[in-house]
């Protein structure tokens, strides 16, 4: 089949990353079926296989211990599931010790901490691929992403252990303690029908997908999984992060993959595209379908065209929800939109009562990869990391968290890739409102951002603010201010980092177990490391490819400026995931 480059049709990703994604996707996603090791090794002979030794979790300077030998014959295969962490870190209410999840272990590490120094206290094996983990009293919550569960491990006395196992719905993500005396614990999932009593209507039109289950902290339920208070369903897609305010009157929950208020429709031959009509060669292109977007009033394409007749219909865009915690029964009370496409975590400031989102906005509205000769392209910018700044008036306002960049090129420079943020994740905030701590997973950076500067246009980001982390990836962060230190966990390379807020540097760093392969561990940056895959410092894989995960968006790509190309796949058959057919 022959495809005109300067239209090739909706696509599921990106032309000018497609390749290097399926690359790393394969290598992270497929390099781990064969077995392997890690820079810090397996467990000593004799231990059950994924035992996580204490002696592992340690000053890196010390020695490891004993190892198996690295022969394929007595490795155990590993599949990677790579899920997305949301709060991988929390100190205990006395400020002495650190939890974190160790996902590919499925592990809770429990550190003491003395002075800058981590010291390895014990591994409680919870559910799959631990991805949040909240502290109430002596309990410590651990949210299982693939067990759709929740494990409530007792910290009261040593050892540690897991007292309770909750059910919560398909694929939980995140959890805070809220509500009267901070006695209620509120978990996102998504409204499937996996692992609770909730009938899930899925050929229901009109009902909202996502869930915020709450749960007593005093009494679960007597049932072998937990009896919730209550669920909560929003309306929207799968939800993500949690926040709540200083006092927990106020739960904020976000939608994970929230769009963009944009569509698709069908190509319709009486009507074209925008131009260009052809390619260098003058071939014409052939019709395809369009991405509309809708600005307010209408549905228009990327030249400001009203197709309103052929996208007839209305699209919500709730991107985060505001519950109220206090009552008998827990309800929401409020909603924003706009906030942006993919959202990952957020923060209440504990003075202002302002919410701020991490997340990234996709210009999937913008057609063409190419170099944009003779049309627009999507090369260098097509998607943008943010933060989002929500009042309790209602109104939303966004901030790139790159603004330095010159966008007329198509390439950046070395300056202006050593100041770039790319996927921002988990934000703290200092207690006295002042300054964000914004973790950037493709930058491997933490940004020290003033917070008035988010909503107020005047946010430019500098290398001074900018903490390196040595582990790389970083996925959370938590404030111990009483010590003037930061933690953040490091997903490369399954790692914590300590961090010193007074000179604004790394002072100490420590690996967990990771029985991941290499092929896995090394693989991973090329996926989310956007100051190694491209020019700007701002673009990666993960940008698209959300945690390895298929790209929800679609795509109107091609090239005007290049010639007519063979596609090598062919046509991709349609499946009715309904009917079968």
């Amino acid at each position: 089949m022959q495809i005109f480059s300067g239209s090739t049709g909706v696509e599921r990703a990106s032309a000018m990353i497609t390749m290097r994604c399926w690359l790393c996707v394969c290598i992270i996603l497929l390099g781990g079926c064969g077995g392997g090791g890690s820079d810090t090794p397996p467990p000593a002979s004799g231990t059950p296989q994924n035992q996580t030794l204490t002696g592992i979790l340690q000053k890196t300077d010390l020695p490891p211990p004993a190892t198996l030998s690295a022969t394929p014959a007595n490795l155990p295969s590993f599949v990677a599931f790579e899920s997305g962490q949301v709060r991988p870190l929390a100190l205990s209410e006395d400020g002495r010790q650190l939890y974190a999840v160790n996902t590919p272990d499925n592990r809770l590490e429990v550190f003491s901490i003395i002075g800058a120094t981590l010291h390895h206290v014990q591994s409680v094996p919870v559910g799959l691929e631990p991805v949040a983990v909240a502290v109430s009293g002596d309990q410590v919550w651990v949210v299982n992403h693939l067990s759709d569960s929740v494990s409530v491990v007792s910290v009261a006395q040593s050892p540690y252990r897991v007292i309770r196992t909750l059910l919560v719905g398909d694929e939980p993500r995140d959890i805070v303690f809220a509500g009267p005396g901070m006695s209620r614990a509120f978990i996102t999932t998504a409204h499937r029908g996996q692992n609770t009593s909730i009938e899930p209507q899925l050929t229901t039109p009109g009902l909202g997908r996502a869930d915020v289950v709450v749960f007593s902290r005093d009494n679960p339920g007597a049932g072998p999984g937990g009896e919730p208070l209550v669920t909560l369903t929003l309306f929207g897609d799968t939800p993500r992060a949690l926040a709540s305010n200083a006092d927990g009157s106020r739960v904020y929950a976000a939608v994970f993959n929230s769009g963009n208020q944009t569509t698709v429709v069908r190509a319709i031959p009486t009507l074209n595209k925008a131009p260009p009509f052809a390619n260098i060669e003058g071939i014409t292109a052939p019709e395809s379908a369009y991405i509309l977007k809708f600005n307010g009033s209408n549905w228009v394409d990327e030249a400001g065209r009203h197709f309103d007749q052929q996208a007839n219909l209305n699209l919500p865009d709730l991107d985060v929800f505001e519950i109220d915690t206090m009552g008998e029964v827990p309800r929401q009370v409020n909603e924003w939109a706009g906030v942006g496409t993919t959202l990952y975590n957020m923060v209440v400031s504990p003075v202002s009562g302002d919410v701020f989102v991490s997340n990234t906005e996709a210009r999937n509205h913008v057609r063409f990869e190419g170099p944009g000769n003779n049309a627009s392209t999507l090369r260098g910018n097509f998607v943008d990391s943010r933060l989002s700044l929500l009042r309790n008036d209602g109104s939303v306002m966004t901030q790139s968290l790159n603004p330095h960049i010159d966008r007329s090129r198509s390439t950046g420079t070395a300056a202006e890739r050593e100041l770039s943020l790319a996927l921002p994740l988990e934000i703290a905030i200092s207690r006295d409102g002042a300054n964000l701590y914004m973790v950037a997973m493709g930058s491997n950076k933490i940004a020290v951002i003033p917070a008035v500067t988010i909503g107020t246009d005047t946010f430019q980001p500098a290398a001074q603010t900018h903490i390196t982390v040595s582990g790389g990836g970083p996925t959370g962060i938590v404030l111990d201010e009483p010590r003037n230190q930061a933690y953040v966990l490091t997903r490369f390379d399954n790692g914590i980092s300590v961090i010193d807020l007074a000179s604004e540097s790394e002072i100490a760093h420590v690996k967990m177990y990771n029985p991941e392969p290499p092929s896995i561990i090394t693989g991973r940056k090329f996926l989310y490391d956007a100051a190694l895959t491209s020019s700007t410092g701002d673009s990666a894989c993960a940008l698209c490819h959300v945690f390895a995960d298929t790209d929800h968006l679609s795509w109107d790509l091609g090239n005007p400026d290049d010639i007519e190309m063979t596609n090598p796949f062919g046509p991709v058959p349609f499946s009715n995931p309904i009917n079968g057919r």
